[in-house]
């Protein structure tokens, strides 16, 4: 018993049980980021859903357990192989530390969770998706006390179970990984779809500079490289993958439309295309869907809401 007390801590044991707990509480953080967006994508908020908020932050989620959780089973079992060694290291004070800080973290969480769920369900606005998200928060923090708990009291270090663990989390963690991929589409699609949004972007520039070219002048321009302006800065954004131009075609005294090749469908708010603003402060934002093809949006002046300057003739 006294060697086991006087035990001390080796570099490398600093190093291990640190990167262990790190690791470990990203992969944690990973995940219910991961599911809470999962959740936001399921049950689509019409007052506060942005698909693009919620991809960034599944990528951001995927990107955290695609590296956390191998680096996490690698350290875990390094410290298994070198708890076998030497089994007193499991009374090391920086590992007993950690581990009950980790218990306090999880206990903690599982209580706060407990007390806003009640609190939602007296005030009468538990929701699915709130009620969701509740869940995920208490069974992740439930399964790291359970499993913490566990550790302190297993004796048997020759069982299978932390094998069987590390199994299921890799199996669980793929798993999300390719749930996010089926949900936020592929690298290639991603790149597309923010090709399209730059694309719905610069479309809106246009048709506000035509917008003011009409006000200034009460006429259409006759083609993009007449809104180009030496003094304001402005030129005529291009197309940013081709590089090629807008089109942009007179329909009549007051009417014009701006075309553009898209690659996706969109804008995206909920598991399908529906109308929504890119940028909802533009004050000439309409509505912008499209498909994965050549698509022109036609719009016409209302010279009772856009009046030509009185300097004008």
């Amino acid at each position: 018993m006294e060697a086991t007390l006087t035990i001390k801590s080796t570099p490398k044991d600093v190093f291990l049980h640190l990167f262990n707990i790190v690791t470990f509480y990203l992969s944690v953080i990973g995940f219910i980021t991961l599911y809470i967006q999962y959740v936001n994508a399921a049950f689509p908020d019409a007052l506060n859903y942005y698909f693009y908020g919620i991809a960034d932050a599944v990528r951001v989620a995927s990107s955290i357990l695609f590296i956390s959780v191998p680096a996490y089973l690698l350290s875990a079992w390094l410290l298994a192989k070198d708890l076998k060694v030497m089994p007193e290291k499991r009374e090391l004070k920086l590992r007993k530390w950690l581990l009950y800080f980790t218990l306090f973290v999880s206990a903690i969480t599982i209580v706060i969770d407990l007390i806003t769920f009640i609190y939602n369900f007296l005030s009468g606005e538990l929701t699915v998706q709130f009620f969701l998200k509740i869940l995920v928060v208490l069974l992740i923090a439930a399964a790291v006390f359970g499993y913490y708990i566990w550790d302190l009291k297993r004796v048997d270090f020759n069982s299978t179970t932390p094998k069987k663990l590390a199994i299921t989390l890799g199996s669980i963690t793929l798993l999300s990984i390719v749930m996010s991929v089926f949900l936020i589409g592929t690298p290639a699609t991603q790149r597309n779809r923010r090709f399209d949004e730059q694309r719905v972007g610069d479309l809106q520039n246009l048709q506000g500079q035509i917008t003011n070219y009409w006000t200034q002048k009460a006429v259409l321009p006759e083609n993009l490289s007449k809104l180009n302006d030496n003094i304001s800065g402005f030129i005529s954004p291009l197309d940013p993958e081709t590089k090629a131009a807008y089109e942009y075609h007179v329909i009549a005294t007051t009417s014009f439309e701006l075309c553009a090749t898209f690659k996706t469908v969109g804008p995206i708010t909920g598991n399908v295309a529906r109308p929504m603003m890119y940028a909802s402060n533009d004050p000439y934002s309409q509505s912008w869907e499209h498909k994965g093809e050549r698509t022109c949006f036609s719009r016409t002046i209302d010279p009772q809401l856009y009046k030509p300057q009185p300097s004008v003739k």
